[in-house]
């Protein structure tokens, strides 16, 4: 499935969330990242991430398209490339 993450988190945490989130996807934009990942993928990134996060401050936003969904993406501005498989 595509999924596309998006985080606002405390500036100590950033720098942890931020390498978990590229192991993972395509970093896009400052706080956004997305790609393809398989509903276990999926659900290993939620707990990863769920570790490193103070519950009552941050706030991480996972959007999933189901498989086959056609995804249109719209930019404005500086564009960059579009993301490329991850090896």
């Amino acid at each position: 499935m595509h999924v596309v993450v998006v985080y606002d988190t405390a500036q100590k945490r950033n720098p942890k969330i931020l390498r978990t989130c590229r192991r993972y996807l395509h970093h896009v934009q400052r706080s956004v990242f997305e790609g393809q990942l398989s509903p276990s993928q999926l659900r290993r990134f939620q707990s990863d991430v769920g570790k490193l996060l103070d519950h009552g401050h941050d706030h991480v936003i996972i959007y999933t398209l189901p498989p086959g969904a056609e995804i249109q993406r719209h930019t404005i501005g500086v564009n960059k490339p579009a993301p490329s498989d991850i090896l």
